[in-house]
């Protein structure tokens, strides 16, 4: 009997981590499912995808910011008979400046993105997994899980949370043969400076890592069922750092590393997804 293939859903597949993810995957010969706002975009990167690995490419075009589109995104692989093997939550998004003065709306869609609805996708996705004992879910965080901070308070606490619960679903699925992994990259080339706003701060002009690279480490930590993996040396002595250095110090120095010039962050929100 055939094996039933390995499909990979990669939300916010459009650009950066997302698309190197996408591509990542492909290589491994994964038939892939890509969601994101920007049709035209994923329409693009499936193209490339099939043509360079021969590999089936699906496109469900949709907002995740939306409560519904969790439920609405899994009908539709049902619909598709697609049958998910491996979960990559990557959409998400962030902002900086103070949590007084940063839009009240987006940093709610914010929390929709970021949190909610890779929670959702996650509780809808994981039982089917758990029931097939096989393939898992790879959530991507951030080194800013590790710390509070100040001027993109509300990132901060999503990541916060995704690693959380990607540990805690690590160790409720991991007896069943399915593998929870929390991906935290640190500074990356991608669109996500520009759209939180971080392209002037500390944080972004002290080296980054490309999008491929963050990619492919990921995808080989969650080959390997890994709960965390930690992108690049310098970010794994950070989180080090975060880890035993008092929080009074781990949060001022998270606030430092933020500044910068500042345009209007709230103008240009979500646009990597």
């Amino acid at each position: 009997m055939a094996e039933e293939p390995h499909w990979t859903l990669v939300t916010g597949a459009s650009s950066g981590i997302g698309a190197e993810l996408a591509r990542g995957f492909a290589a491994r010969g994964r038939p892939l499912v890509l969601t994101a706002r920007r049709h035209e975009r994923l329409e693009a990167l499936a193209e490339e995808i099939r043509g360079m690995h021969g590999v089936q490419v699906e496109v469900m075009a949709l907002d995740l910011g939306d409560r519904e589109a969790p439920a609405d995104l899994v009908e539709m692989l049902r619909d598709r008979g697609i049958v998910v093997h491996t979960l990559v939550n990557n959409a998400g998004f962030g902002l900086r400046g103070t949590f007084a003065t940063l839009p009240y709306e987006r940093q709610i869609a914010m929390i929709d993105l970021n949190v909610t609805a890779l929670t959702a996708l996650s509780r809808l996705i994981l039982p089917g997994l758990i029931e097939r004992r096989r393939g898992g879910i790879l959530n991507v965080a951030s080194t800013a899980a590790f710390q509070a901070g100040p001027s993109m308070a509300v990132y901060y606490a999503t990541k916060a949370y995704v690693l959380s619960l990607s540990e805690a679903l690590h160790e409720e699925a991991k007896p069943y043969g399915v593998t929870v992994t929390a991906l935290c990259p640190g500074p990356t080339e991608s669109e996500f400076a520009a759209t939180a706003d971080l392209e002037s701060s500390k944080l972004f002009t002290r080296g980054t890592m490309t999008a491929q690279d963050v990619a492919r480490i990921g995808i080989e930590g969650y080959e390997a069922g890994k709960a965390i993996v930690v992108s690049g040396a310098t970010n794994r002595l950070g989180t080090l750092m975060a880890k035993f250095a008092p929080r009074v110090i781990t949060r001022k120095v998270a606030g430092i590393l933020q500044r910068g010039e500042m345009t209007n962050p709230g103008e240009k929100a979500n646009q990597e997804t």
